[in-house]
């Protein structure tokens, strides 16, 4: 199992929410409000208080799915979510040891 995770532009995540579904056999997603900024290296000159207090709404969307799902569902993220801007967000792929349903104590 991997968890595939996206912080995205909160105005992306019903072109998210359309791809994903549209990919057969989808597990499901959660979705947290988060908010964040970008490292101050990466923008102009900006003091470093101005961004160390200039958060920006963002959303962080988590998948949970077999291996062979991770590139479709990667692709998916990534073509619902990029603008071309700076801020459009990551995606990135961590690995699952374990995983069991509350409901029934049963491994995946």
């Amino acid at each position: 199992m991997k968890e595939i995770r996206a912080i995205i532009r909160p105005n992306r995540l019903s072109r998210l929410r359309e791809a994903l579904r549209a990919i057969p056999n989808f597990p499901g997603v959660t979705v947290f409000n988060v908010k964040g900024f970008t490292a101050p290296s990466s923008l102009d000159r900006r003091s470093l208080r101005d961004e160390l207090t200039d958060f920006t709404d963002k959303v962080m969307v988590c998948v949970l799915a077999d291996g062979e799902m991770v590139e479709t569902i990667r692709l998916a993220m990534i073509e619902a979510c990029q603008t071309g801007q700076i801020g459009d967000g990551l995606v990135w792929v961590v690995d699952i040891q374990s995983m069991h349903r509350i409901r029934d104590g049963s491994a995946y």
